[in-house]
């Protein structure tokens, strides 16, 4: 094993890049802007530019680096090729074997919530853990799922998409992904100022929530934990969708541990402790001790999932 390594988040605004030693040391962390004009056909060069310049700035040879894992918002097949990122403009795109060339570099790619997981199975909060469930409520929710330490990602590289999950068949409204009654819909940010504003459309009950505008999914959770019952309600009614969405992935997979990662994440126990009960309540009886726990990492967990794929 080398002793340094890259691990770059591309997200659809800015590249994430971390400059790490093997051991899991994170040495120096910056961004990039992802440049998607022309289908984001530079945004390969420019993560290429600026893994070449930290060498420079540092003295390091190539020889001494391990490789450049990279993590993207869309599926990733076995070979590292990206059929379809919405995000960057990209249609299909060979990342490892595009950056491979472009920096003389092993290079390994992966979808970015898969590669989250990773980074806090290997240094967050499923740290010791080999079969975890990483669930994302960010703007949307993204999923990881590991077994036995290693990312299922299917074969063309959508497994883990729990946002994606139908959890209300009556749903009248779409999904951005064109399906109905998604979790994405109910648990996301976005999803629970949804539900919150339908609750409050039918009710005429009084709640601290009609006093903000615009309306957040933090406003909800604080005002819960204010005490507000409107916002207690729509809290236990999000994280029973949730809790009762777990449980049944918890059927097929049987994770030692559930990480909630996100924005959202940010509410704390009164999100994990939700959750876990209705999680409990309809969990098949050996899955009903799995533990629950907050990421560790924050935004940085894909660059860390990102150097620990480099690791096999």
């Amino acid at each position: 094993m080398k002793k340094y390594a890259f691990g770059v988040d591309i997200g659809g605004t800015t590249c994430k890049i971390g400059f790490f030693e093997t051991s899991g040391k994170l040495l120096d962390k910056w961004e990039i802007k992802t440049n998607t004009e022309n289908h984001g056909e530079s945004i390969l060069s420019d993560v290429a530019k600026a893994v070449d310049n930290k060498l420079a700035q540092e003295g390091i040879s190539k020889d001494e680096v391990q490789g450049i894992g990279v993590g993207v918002p869309g599926p990733v097949n076995s070979e590292g090729v990206v059929e379809r990122c919405v995000n960057l403009g990209w249609g299909t795109v060979d990342v490892e074997a595009e950056l491979g060339s472009l920096t003389s570099l092993m290079v390994r790619a992966g979808n970015d919530a898969n590669v989250a997981a990773l980074g806090e199975m290997w240094q967050g909060g499923a740290k010791g853990c080999k079969d975890v469930v990483m669930v994302t409520l960010g703007t949307g929710v993204g999923g990881g799922i590991i077994v036995n330490g290693k990312v299922v990602a299917g074969f063309n590289g959508a497994g883990g998409e729990i946002g994606h999950i139908t959890v209300n068949h009556d749903e009248i409204e779409a999904c951005n992904c064109g399906q109905y009654g998604c979790l994405e819909q109910y648990t996301s940010a976005t999803g629970i100022v949804r539900v919150a504003k339908r609750k409050l459309a039918k009710s005429t009950d009084e709640t601290s929530l009609r006093k903000f505008e615009p309306l957040t999914a933090k406003d909800v959770f604080d005002e819960a934990k204010a005490g507000d019952e409107i916002a207690l309600g729509l809290v236990d009614e999000v994280c029973g969708i949730l809790g009762a969405t777990l449980s049944n992935i918890a059927c097929v997979v049987n994770p030692e541990i559930i990480v909630i990662g996100g924005g959202v994440s940010k509410a704390g126990d009164i999100l994990i402790e939700s959750i876990q009960k209705h999680y409990i309540e309809t969990a098949f009886l050996s899955c009903r001790d799995t533990k629950f726990a907050l990421a560790g990492l924050g935004n940085d967990a894909g660059m860390y999932g990102c150097v620990q794929m480099l690791l096999d």
